[in-house]
């Protein structure tokens, strides 16, 4: 495999609480399960090194506690920093409250990772073959937008982007955003992402206006649709529904970002965009069986997995959960 991933996102410490439900306002829960874990772009990266590619952050860190317990963790997971820490801040944290039909509910609080200036970037250079991914949690935050798009924007043309909107697209500037979409190579994202972009429509619809009116230069979109596995359309028009895999899930905190994390480590040892998904849609349905935002499987774990389907990676459409 050659080239890196280049993770200009964020990163952040989860704080996980298992519960039955959601509390009703004014009342208290007690969770069945606590863990604090790295998380936010974590997940992401997790799941592109542990598929062989060869991964790098060149976001924020902070210099506290949340910092180190960041650092402790990419170090685990052969993760280097291109970035010095923030000597003003410490990271952001995330609680992350996990109810029993496996769904997720968050509240963040943003640190150091939301403050980017491009001096902070001068550090993260990119080589040929590398692949460079950006997340729009950073574009959402004040302190860290302008100076990602103007480093995006800054890319040398032939090093992909991949870029995830992610559930906060509405507190994306609209003109940050497109100048983003411009640059995009690879989009990935799920339905409702893909509607507040290019308006509502039958999936195929949509993903051809992402491509046409939005991402100019994209050699693809991907639009996740959770248990239904996602729909792939290529820039030359071919497109195709990619079926997920049925699984019991038990936490879903994490899954997106395992699918793209996976998807693109595919794509960079040169795996077709079709077979990338399914492959993509058989790390998400891994990750969902375990508990954990970074759950995602290793290759070896994927491949075993694909092999002990009951079809071809491009056959018959079964349930999964992503």
């Amino acid at each position: 495999m050659s080239g890196r991933l280049v993770h200009i996102g964020s990163a952040v410490v989860d704080y996980v609480y298992s519960i039955d439900a959601l509390p009703a306002p004014g009342t208290e829960k007690t969770a069945s399960s606590f863990a604090q874990v790295a998380g936010g772009g974590f997940n992401m990266m997790v799941a592109a090194s542990r598929t062989g590619m060869k991964v790098v952050f060149g976001g924020q860190l902070g210099s506290g506690p949340n910092g180190d317990f960041l650092r402790a963790a990419f170090a685990a997971e052969g993760i280097a920093t291109l970035t010095h820490p923030s000597p003003l801040m410490d990271s952001g944290n995330c609680v992350a409250m996990i109810s029993g039909d496996a769904e997720r509910t968050f509240v963040s609080w943003p640190g150091a990772e939301s403050v980017l200036s491009l001096g902070m970037m001068a550090a993260v250079r990119v080589a040929p073959d590398d692949w460079v991914f950006a997340s729009g949690y950073t574009l959402s935050y004040v302190g860290s937008r302008d100076a990602l798009a103007d480093w995006i924007e800054a890319l040398p043309a032939e090093i992909p982007l991949v870029f995830d909107p992610t559930p906060v697209i509405s507190e994306i500037p609209r003109a940050i955003l497109d100048r983003v979409l411009a640059r995009t190579n690879w989009l990935s994202c799920n339905t409702t992402e893909a509607g507040e972009i290019a308006g509502p429509g039958a999936v195929e619809a949509i993903a051809a206006r992402l491509l046409s009116n939005h991402c100019p230069t994209a050699e693809a979109v991907i639009i996740r649709a959770g248990a239904e596995g996602c729909f792939v359309r290529l820039a030359d028009g071919t497109a195709q529904a990619v079926p997920g895999f049925k699984v019991a899930a038990v936490d879903t905190n994490g899954a997106g970002d395992t699918h793209i994390g996976a998807f693109v480590s595919a794509l960079s040892r040169g795996v077709p965009p079709f077979e990338a998904a399914s492959y993509a849609n058989a790390a998400a349905a891994l990750s969902v069986t375990r508990h954990g935002g970074s759950s995602a499987p290793t290759d070896e774990e994927i491949q075993t997995f694909l092999s002990h389907d009951d079809r071809s990676v491009h056959g018959r459409k079964q349930k999964a959960h992503l």
